[in-house]
């Protein structure tokens, strides 16, 4: 039959005929068909999607592409094309005229639209060429859809040619097709391959590029140019240099500019919408501006919505497309369910099963570029964050950095940043889900009419209480966090304590505190894992109890019509294509929720306060440098009561001024606020000219030393080694193994801290700035040194004496040398003038210098007549008994660790390494080992120990659960196809009711056990894995506390960090989900399989190919994802480290100006892990689009196996094969990401396991332990003691001595002596390689290293205090009494102090004792000392860091509070141990001489001798 249609006339014939096409052993479509449609769909398509093309053309960066050999002959072949169209078209006028044959529109409009389209082919062409875009997906599937619609055209006219008589002409139709087809071949051909790349871009590329760029689009299509990466990653393990740079669109430095373009707006938009609402108060003549916590924060999110929105949409629109292709399978399955009900000609069948592979694969590879479209964004996104957060973090205000520790910021970036890129592939589901489920619902209505209302009854019940589930999830995820949050920074601070943790045995009341953390979070977790196996209780019953309620319905509500096979199985099909939106949509919801969490945090970050700029104004006009008027500053809030107060100081150009005062009197705070990094509350302050500044505590980079000094200066071999020799750096960088390019860790862990303190002070003086803020950078150093350095540096005859100098200092005897003296009393200048005026006023510096007079003794006997004199003549009598008293007490701080600048003779040279360098530095330079990445599979001894913390009895009913599952699952499905195929079931036009009531019945109950087993099914894994991340994290917890000191010098803290963050982390979250993902899935194919082999036997011959090909890729997959992962987590670690070091030092680094020099660093470490991670996500969707095309000819076959049995097999059971074979795809596809990302999660095992198994030290407490009074007197013994950090290289050899109790011992040295390697052995923090040392009698090798440590006292070198309250750092065991700790804060001279303090000892100390000055930090570690009070103290070079008089008050307290104890001191100066009963001087790791002070003075060869002389106490 023919439908008559305007088409007919334009054609001249029939445009449609069913019989011809449909109702017929050979179809046929008709020429008018061919004519019309066959031409217009691919030109019209071409002509609606060029603006894509456009798009990018107009939006490439790139031009010129180079002629050549392909788009030359893609012209020449469009151009032949529009010939032969001309000459077609010539060719119909031609007739028309003769009149030979009537000629219908439709012969001229088709060559008319053909011309104008190859036209607009061959413009696009060349435009694609200028612009640089290499593959045109456009004109792709142009050619594509032309060669398609042209066969049936070709076969047409292949027929008619061999119906022709034989002596007939050959037609010119048939002649002009046949070479119009191979041209449309050819450029179709053509067109599969890329062009050469542009000449002209304003890219830079690094190493090699990546490969997507040259491929062709089907190679686009399909993630073949990934395919070379996959083949390297199988044969051998992945390193970083087979990985391709980034392409540049993705790089900072284009996503970064686009967000800041973006933010930078609504920061103005918030300022103008919050309004400047200012109140004007007349008292204090200034104007308050509405409080900031009331101003609403600007979101990040608007910001990221329009840089990033454009890509997103397109990437939503494949999704679109996606969605509504799904429906179309179950519709192809009805037509194949009555195709083999009917009798119908078997092409039917063949077109209805390549039907149904057409639009599978087409679905396949729409959401394969739907999720890169979408982790490109994520990316994108995530480059952007990381990005902004850095920034910020370096303008931060004092106040907004003290809401918010290192670890929470870093955590910012690692986890909340990264949270984007996780949702951005699923948050089209919010309109995607419904969208599905609306189109499911109006399908099924057709099959089951009112009876969905039913199933749709209990979806609706289930929404809301998903929704309450999903709310709790979040509250248990935020207090989560919070846990996770203060355990790594707990976790933070006793690594970076862990010297002193384990000199003071603290580390068993440190472990309760995080194991009681964990406790709390194990609780949350538990909780979440009840809810979660809830929700997916309600999910995986939610389908089945949808299908049961309207199938019920409906067969209830009719008696006449029955379920048959047709309605059942496409029906199902449907209820299947509901299961994804509707258990996607709550996992969706939820991580909307953390994400909006995350922006919360984020927002609240962004929005914080940030240093004020203009609190420094740079006048050029003012004649000084540094000027400061009526200055008032506080480090917190502007409302905060002023640190400093009442500041004038004016700093001449080139001068010297030095800034003298007690501990706490405000001197750091004075440079702080010449640098702008506190608040101003009021006054001025003006700088002009570059600034470097050396802070207190020298910030060390993790580079090399040369790194450290340049600090970005280019190298100029001269100033850089006069630098150097000036900072008396020359002989630390000859004993240092790889000399100025030695590796520093981190901290500057490897260095001392004069070492350190010289650096810093090299890299200022390298810097050659205009005004130099210097924080008393002699404190750490030695005398001698400390003279040299102010010789050549500091003095007015030193490298810097034409800058100006601001110098904190305690070191009175160079003050005679400066040009203005500024002491500070309480944040106020209580006196400023010259050395002499200062003098004659007989102030507070007169006292000050009185104070320290015996120093200048020590350092300059020749300047002591000349002080002398000037304090007589100003102070007359009173001068005599204040010098008396003042000898008794200190003397300056120093720290000979350092060989002295110039060695004098007589001492001994010194060609050994220092002690602890020698252990650090195992290769020439390199300190930090790099990170391990474990290459190859993982082994299976992780799974095994794994599975051993999961426990065989959880792990063996899971699976039991998982198999009861399935075998409902089918079995329910079986019933079905029984049910629906009983053709017995009407009797006489009406239903055999007890027959469907029974069918029913069975049917429901198969539904119940279903939703029962899954409950149990998804509970057991998750809580199987919830034991098995306690156990793991209490096994690494404790072992990483039991490893030697060592192992935490080598390896960055950051690095351990990660395995109690992130890899806990996954532990804690992911593996669970995974794992019982991975177990369900599993069974999910193996019952798929099942199903369509017993319902096709024949399907089994494919199953076993199908089965190694799926091996295959998925061995391939996974060898080079796992790699990948590995070298992304890898690259990940040096973002946070770099971050976290630029945090610390962000006060140096603002005032050397270098912001954005560390900003390009951080981009390029953010750059060169997405270079990783980009790879990654192209090899998920390399896997998907393999994987899913296992699946779709799973599908294929099913249908074809389903054709060719037609005549054997029950629609009923066709329905439930085929119907079994759609839900595969996604299945396999779920199952290999999940085996492998379970493989690559249990790396998180594997690295655990890793630093859960490094070598322990011996047992901390041992059953035959000391007594408990032991050791009574502190009687030390050395016998031959030889002590190494590495085999073979001894720091300390064959040292003998003893010492008697009460001894107090003095143990000097020069730099590298082995003085500190002696206390590291006493403490057995180092092991005697032979030898032994007795305590009291007792060989302390043979005690528990708690027991030995926490009956010696060590005030160590470095005071390191952990947030926590006062009192929590004084005892952390609880084991004294308030009063007790009273008194030793009292004797520690810190009572009045924590008196002051609003909550006293539950005063909160902040991460690393912040809030507290260095030389309270020092008292407090006395206080320790005094409350311990055992017979033996060991006190190290505990007075670098601290004031004359904090020094003398320790002095004073160690003589008086230790009297009846042995004292073991290394010293740095002489003075301290002068009255020690006796002294051993070390030298090259051997006991040299070992007597009483004064009998080694006697002896004038002696070394002590030589070292006495040099440091001034004997003339």
């Amino acid at each position: 039959m023919s439908y008559n249609s305007t088409l007919d006339s334009f054609c001249g014939t029939p445009f449609w005929n069913s019989t011809a096409t449909w109702y017929t052993d050979n179809p046929e479509l008709t020429p008018c068909f061919q004519q019309t449609v066959l031409i217009w769909t691919p030109c019209l398509y071409l002509w609606v999607f060029a603006f894509l093309d456009l798009y990018y053309i107009f939006n490439s960066k790139e031009r010129n592409i180079p002629w050549n050999i392909l788009n030359i002959t893609k012209l020449l072949v469009t151009c032949l094309l529009i010939v032969l169209k001309f000459v077609d078209l010539g060719v119909a006028v031609h007739l028309s005229s003769n009149g030979e044959k009537e000629v219908y529109n439709a012969n001229y409009y088709s060559p008319v639209i053909k011309i104008l389209t190859f036209g607009l082919s061959a413009t696009l062409l060349f435009y694609n060429r200028k612009y640089g875009m290499r593959a045109s997906g456009v004109l792709f599937f142009f050619w594509l859809l032309l060669v398609v619609a042209g066969i049936p055209q070709l076969r047409s006219e292949i027929i008619d040619h061999k119906n022709l008589d034989d002596d007939e002409n050959v037609k010119y139709n048939f002649i002009s097709y046949m070479v119009y087809y191979p041209l449309i071949v050819l450029m179709f051909i053509l067109n599969c391959f890329a062009d050469l790349p542009p000449k002209d871009t304003p890219y830079k590329y690094q190493k090699n590029q990546c490969p997507e760029n040259a491929a062709g689009f089907p190679s686009r299509l399909t993630f073949s140019w990934f395919d070379p990466l996959a083949l390297t990653g199988f044969r051998r393990s992945l390193v970083e240099n087979d990985l391709w740079a980034l392409n540049p669109p993705d790089s900072s430095k284009e996503c970064v500019p686009k967000f800041d373009k973006f933010w930078e707006r609504s920061l103005k938009k918030r300022e103008l919408s919050n309004g400047t609402k200012a109140t004007y108060r007349k008292t204090s003549a200034s104007v308050n501006f509405k409080p900031e916590n009331e101003k609403k924060p600007a979101s990040i999110l608007p910001a990221l919505c329009l840089a990033f929105g454009g890509q997103f949409l397109f990437g939503s629109i494949l999704k679109l497309i996606n969605d509504i292709l799904m429906f179309i399978s179950p519709q192809l399955l009805k037509l194949l369910i009555s195709f083999v009900k009917n009798d119908e000609p078997d092409w039917k069948g063949y077109a209805y099963a390549v039907a149904l592979l057409l639009c599978a694969i087409t679905q396949t590879m729409l959401l394969a570029h739907y999720f890169t479209r979408m982790y490109l964004v994520g990316m994108r996104i995530r480059t952007a964050l990381t990005s902004a957060i850095y920034r910020k973090s370096l303008r931060l205000s004092n106040s907004a950095r003290k809401e918010s520790t290192v670890g929470e910021i870093v955590n910012l970036m690692s986890v909340d940043a990264q949270r984007f890129v996780e949702l951005t592939a699923y948050l089209n589901m919010i309109w995607s889900a419904p969208l599905q489920i609306a189109l499911a619902l109006y399908f099924l209505w057709a099959i089951l009419g009112p009876s969905v209302l039913a199933g749709l009854a209990v979806m609706i019940i289930l929404i809301p209480v998903n929704g309450l589930i999903a709310n709790r999830v979040k509250t248990l995820q935020i207090k989560q966090m919070k846990y996770k949050d203060e355990r790594v920074k707990l976790m933070n601070e006793v690594l970076n304590g862990i010297k002193v943790l384990k000199m003071y045995a603290w580390e068993p009341s440190f472990e309760d505190q995080i194991l009681q953390i964990r406790n709390k979070e194990m609780h949350v977790l538990k909780q979440t894992a009840y809810l979660n196996s809830a929700t997916s209780f309600i999910w995986s019953c939610a389908p089945f109890l949808v299908s049961l309620m309207s199938f019920g319905c409906f067969v209830l509500v009719n008696d006449k019509e029955t379920l048959d096979s047709e309605k059942a199985f496409v029906a199902l099909s449907l209820f299947n294509i509901l299961r994804f939106p509707l258990s996607m949509l709550p996992n969706v919801i939820s991580n909307v929720v953390q994400t909006s969490v995350g922006i919360k945090r984020l927002n609240k970050f962004m929005n914080c306060d940030e240093l004020d700029i203009s609190s420094v104004d740079h006048d050029k006009k003012e004649p000084s440098p540094i000027v400061i008027e009526n200055g008032n500053f506080t480090w917190g809030e502007k409302d905060a009561d002023p640190v400093l107060k009442n500041i004038n100081l004016n700093v001449p150009r080139g001068s010297l001024v030095a800034i003298v005062g007690a501990v706490g009197s405000g001197k750091s705070s004075l440079l702080a606020a010449m640098l702008g990094e506190m608040n101003k509350i009021s006054g001025r302050v003006n700088t002009h000219g570059s600034i470097a500044y050396v802070p207190q505590q020298a910030w060390i980079q993790n580079a090399t030393l040369q790194d450290n000094i340049l600090f970005g200066k280019p190298l100029q071999q001269q100033s850089y080694n006069n630098v150097i020799n000036v900072c008396a750096l020359k002989p630390d960088f000859d004993v240092l193994p790889g000399g100025d390019q030695t590796e520093i860790g981190e901290k500057g862990i490897n260095l001392s801290g004069g070492q350190k303190q010289r650096v810093s002070l090299a890299r200022a003086v390298y810097h050659e700035a205009d005004n130099y803020l210097l924080d008393d950078p002699l404190s750490a150093v030695d005398s001698h040194v400390g003279k040299h350095i102010f010789d050549k540096v500091i003095g007015p005859a030193g490298l810097l004496k034409d800058r100006t100098r601001v110098w904190v200092t305690h070191n009175v005897s160079y003050l005679a040398q400066t040009d203005l003296v500024v002491v500070l009393r309480d944040g106020q200048v209580s006196e400023a003038g010259s050395y002499q005026h200062l003098l004659e006023k007989k102030g507070a510096f007169a006292d000050f210098l009185l104070h320290h007079l015996s120093d200048i003794e020590k350092t300059s006997p020749d300047e002591l007549d000349v002080l002398k004199q000037d304090l007589e003549t100003k102070l007359g009598t009173e001068f005599q008994n204040k010098l008396q008293r003042a000898r008794s007490l200190s003397e300056s701080t120093s720290e000979s660790e350092q060989t002295p600048a110039g060695d004098r003779a007589g001492s001994v040279k010194q060609k050994t390494p220092d002690a602890l360098t020698q252990s650090n530095l195992k290769e020439k330079n390199k300190l930090i080992e790099a990170e391990k990445a474990e290459t190859g599979s993982v082994k299976w001894s992780i799974y095994k120990h794994y599975l051993m913390s999961v426990g065989v009895f959880a792990s063996v009913v899971t699976i039991l659960m998982n198999l009861i599952l399935q075998v409902f699952q089918v079995g329910s499905n079986y019933w079905l196809a029984e049910w629906s195929s009983d053709s017995k079931i009407i009797v006489n036009g009406t239903v055999d009711r007890a027959k469907r009531d029974m069918y029913l019945g069975v049917y429901g109950a198969l539904g119940a056990g279903q939703a029962i087993a899954s409950f149990f099914a998804d509970l057991m894994p998750y809580l199987a894995c919830w034991r098995a991340a306690k156990v793991i994290h209490e096994l690494l917890l404790d072992n990483v506390l039991k490893t030697p000191l060592q192992f935490f010098e080598v390896t960055p803290i950051g690095r351990i960090l990660s395995r109690f963050g992130k890899d806990v982390d996954v532990l804690d979250t992911s593996l669970p989900s995974e794992a019982s993902d991975v177990i369900y899935c599993t069974f999910e194919v193996l019952g798929t399989l099942f199903v369509i082999s017993v319902s096709t036997p024949l399907f089994l011959v494919i199953v076993v190919p199908v089965g190694l090909i799926y091996y295959v890729i998925q061995r391939f997959y996974v060898a080079t994802s796992r790699q990948l992962k590995r070298l992304e987590s890898i690259s990940r670690s040096p973002i946070y480290s770099h971050f976290g070091e630029s945090i610390t030092g962000a006060s140096t680094i603002r005032a050397y100006g270098v912001t954005d020099r560390f900003i390009e660093e951080s981009e390029s470490r953010v750059d060169h892990n997405q270079s990783c991670y980009y790879p990654s996500c192209i090899a998920n969707r390399w896997l998907a689009i393999r994987l899913e095309m296992i699946g779709n000819f799973i599908i294929f076959s099913a249908a074809v196996f389903a054709v060719l049995g037609r005549n054997s097999i029950y629609p009923g059971i066709v329905g439930l094969s085929i119907s079994y074979a759609l839900q595969i795809t996604q299945t396999l596809n779920w199952l290999v990401r999940m085996t492998s990302e379970v493989e690559t999660n249990i790396v998180a095992v594997e690295r655990i396991k890793e630093y859960a198994e490094t070598e322990q030290e011996a047992a901390w407490n041992l059953e035959k332990g000391p007594g408990a009074t032991w050791p009574e007197t502190g009687a030390l013994q050395l016998e031959q003691l030889t002590l190494e950090y590495r085999p073979g290289e001894p720091a300390l050899r064959d040292v003998t001595c003893t010492v008697a109790p009460r001894d107090k011992l003095g143990i000097v040295g020069r730099t590298g002596a082995g003085k500190s390697t002696l206390t590291l052995g006493l403490f057995r923090i180092v092991e005697a390689a032979a030898g032994r040392i007795l305590i009291d009698g007792v060989d302390i090798a043979t005690l528990g290293l708690h027991q030995l440590r926490s009956r010696i006292t060590i005030i160590p070198q470095e005071p390191i205090l952990f947030s926590g309250t006062l009192r929590s750092n004084l005892d952390p065991f609880e084991a004294y009494s308030d009063e007790e700790i009273w008194r030793a804060l009292e004797h520690a001279h810190l009572r009045a102090f924590v008196q002051g303090l609003p909550a006293g000892l539950r005063h909160e100390v902040a991460e690393g004792g912040e809030n507290l000055s260095v030389g309270q930090r020092q008292l407090v570690c006395l206080a320790r000392a005094l409350l311990r009070k055992t017979p033996l103290l060991v006190l190290d070079e505990a007075t670098a860091a601290v004031d004359l008089e904090t020094d003398d008050l320790i002095q004073k307290t160690i003589r008086s509070e230790f009297a009846s104890c042995t004292v073991l001191t290394i010293a740095h100066r002489l003075n301290t141990i002068m009255d020690s009963t006796k002294v051993m001087v070390l030298d090259r790791g051997q006991l040299v001489e070992y007597a009483a002070p004064q009998q080694l003075l006697n002896d004038k060869n002696s070394i002590f001798y030589s070292m006495a002389k040099d440091a001034g106490i004997v003339n």
